[in-house]
């Protein structure tokens, strides 16, 4: 596998990738967010203009999960990420989000961060393993706060959720120490 920007004809599949990333919630009782519809070509085309969508592609360059960003506050803000399960336990999410992070880095973003189901396997306890930490009520920013009362708007409260963050280490941004630096 390997991640790559999304293009055009890769649209249609990112949204069949959705849905069947979102039949596993049936299981937990979920059917609602099952039944959601996936993200409408017109905004995924918008992300992969702004150049924040990308797509995890198999050898035959097609795409098996993929990954939407916003800028929030600082941060990259993971929109959507989702793998079809055929693909799922790959590291393919690990790998999208590694990447996200990589191109946060380069534009001096600070963190990443997302909101998503607290008590869902393969949503907050999978992105505790990847390093992101659960934010408080008085740690969310303005552009989170936001975020989360559209996600009440659109009904998902009805399940508990969380916000959360992931530093960006800046080891990029660290300087060599010079011959006087060292003498000090």
């Amino acid at each position: 596998m390997r991640i790559r920007t999304a293009r055009t004809a890769d649209l249609p599949l990112l949204q069949d990738i959705e849905r069947a990333a979102g039949e596993p919630f049936r299981t937990l009782g979920m059917t609602a967010i099952a039944d959601d519809d996936p993200p409408a070509l017109g905004l995924l085309d918008d992300y992969r203009r702004a150049g924040r969508a990308w797509v995890a592609a198999d050898r035959d360059d097609r795409p098996a999960g993929y990954l939407i960003a916003d800028l929030v506050d600082g941060a990259a803000h993971i929109e959507q990420v989702s793998v079809h399960p055929s693909a799922a336990r790959r590291g393919l999410g690990s790998a999208l989000i590694d990447h996200l992070a990589g191109w946060a880095g380069e534009r001096g973003l600070v963190a990443l961060t997302l909101t998503t189901f607290s008590h869902v396997p393969w949503n907050a306890p999978y992105y505790a393993r990847l390093g992101f930490q659960t934010l408080g009520d008085g740690e969310l920013t303005d552009g989170l706060r936001k975020i989360r009362a559209q996600e009440a708007e659109h009904g998902l409260d009805h399940w508990p959720r969380v916000c959360m963050r992931r530093e960006i280490p800046r080891s990029g941004h660290l300087r060599q120490l010079t011959g006087a630096d060292r003498q000090q």
